[in-house]
């Protein structure tokens, strides 16, 4: 049985990986109430690091981004392999590889990384300086992830839940976007794959296919089981809300597409859920905890 460290175990990933997770010795750590250098990873055959501060809709401090998501990570798996651990697995993002656009360009492991806001570029220092690390003897996987849902999911996802449960008629008909996502319980498989093996490189999350907002909408509405109406926002009106609001509007008609190919044939790794399976599970919980 492997031994394991996971830092952030109490977030949406670490409690889903615990509870998902069998045959692994799991041990959470949580670097809000303990130091580096109290962490004992003596025994320890891999560490998930975890925890980050995510992106913020209404933004942090910068220094704040780098000192929690590159400095503290950095510490942690310098620690971690001068106590003799043989693989880190850092939990990055599709941020390192900059902003949605209206294009739908396709993102695999070698993609070149140009990320464009605080979280991003965090994420990708963090990358760059674990990935330094690393020996025969010391192992580093990095895994970048899309947008991540499922049950217990919070943030934007819980939001465009919500809006589809209270309001029929809705303005996002005929969206030709295409957007990465990963169920929980595949990123969860992705993540005991790449751990079992003990693997390292660079590894790209996220479901069989992309989705549209269209797609997407119409999926959680379908297992709302709820009569909806789809039109398509016009022009003008789009056009103003992105003045507005020009971080929504992207999300919800920019395209941002990871092309998990490789990493999937690297590993012989098939996600073992759809996305329709995956979006069940979510609305079956949100009927529980809403409805």
């Amino acid at each position: 049985m492997q031994n394991i460290i996971i830092t952030g175990f109490s977030g949406f990933v670490g409690t889903n990986f615990i509870k998902l997770s069998s045959g692994i010795d799991i041990h959470g750590v949580d670097l809000l109430t303990k130091t580096v250098d109290e962490i004992n990873f003596n025994g320890i055959d891999s560490v998930l690091h975890l925890s980050a501060l995510v992106h913020q809709m209404k933004g942090a401090p910068e220094d704040k981004y780098f000192k929690v998501n590159r400095d503290l990570a950095f510490e942690v798996a310098k620690r971690a392999k001068e106590q003799g651990v043989k693989q880190f697995v850092l939990m990055s993002t599709a941020k390192v590889y900059g902003e949605s656009d209206y294009t739908i360009t396709y993102y695999n492991e070698n993609s070149a990384c140009i990320p464009s806001d605080p979280y991003g570029k965090s994420k990708y220092e963090a990358e760059k300086l674990i990935s330094s690390l690393e020996d025969e003897n010391f192992k580093v996987a990095i895994v970048r992830s899309p947008l991540v849902y499922g049950p217990g999911v919070k943030g934007n996802m819980i939001s465009l839940i919500r809006l589809i449960d209270k309001f029929r008629i809705l303005p996002f008909n005929k969206i030709d976007n295409k957007r990465s996502m990963v169920y929980i319980g595949n990123l969860v498989a992705l993540l005991n794959t790449i751990i079992e093996r003990q693997a390292s490189g660079i590894f790209i999350a996220g479901d069989n296919a992309p989705v549209s907002t269209t797609e997407l909408v119409s999926l959680i509405a379908k297992e709302l089981k709820k009569p909806y109406y789809l039109f398509k926002l016009p022009k003008p009106f789009l056009k103003t809300l992105e003045l507005v609001k020009p971080e929504l509007v992207n999300r919800l008609f920019g395209s941002l597409v990871l092309d998990s190919t490789n990493t999937f044939h690297t590993l012989n790794f098939t996600p073992p859920y759809s996305t329709k399976e995956g979006i069940a599970e979510m609305i079956k919980w949100y009927k529980s905890q809403y409805i």
